[in-house]
C-alpha cells in the first residue's frame, strides 16, 4: 500500500473516531435530558454504523498476517 493511501486511511479513521465520540456525547446528552427512546435508538444505530466503517478501515491499515 502506498504511503499516501495509508495516510488517507489514517486520516479517515481519525475523522470517524471523532464522529463516533461526538455521537456518544450526543447520545449521553439525549439520555440525560430524557429524549424519546426511538431517537436515541436511531442515534445508537448510526454510531454503530460508524464503528463498523472504522473497523473496516483499521483492518485495511493493519492487515491480518497469517503466520
Amino acid at each position: 500500500m502506498a504511503d499516501q493511501e495509508q495516510a488517507e486511511l489514517r486520516l479517515n479513521a481519525a475523522r470517524l473516531r471523532q464522529e463516533h465520540e461526538d455521537y456518544d456525547a450526543a447520545i449521553n446528552a439525549m439520555i440525560a435530558v430524557g429524549c424519546e427512546a426511538l431517537r436515541i435508538q436511531r442515534m445508537k444505530k448510526k454510531k454503530l454504523a460508524i464503528k463498523d466503517k472504522l473497523s473496516k478501515i483499521e483492518d485495511q491499515i493493519i492487515p491480518d498476517i497469517i503466520a
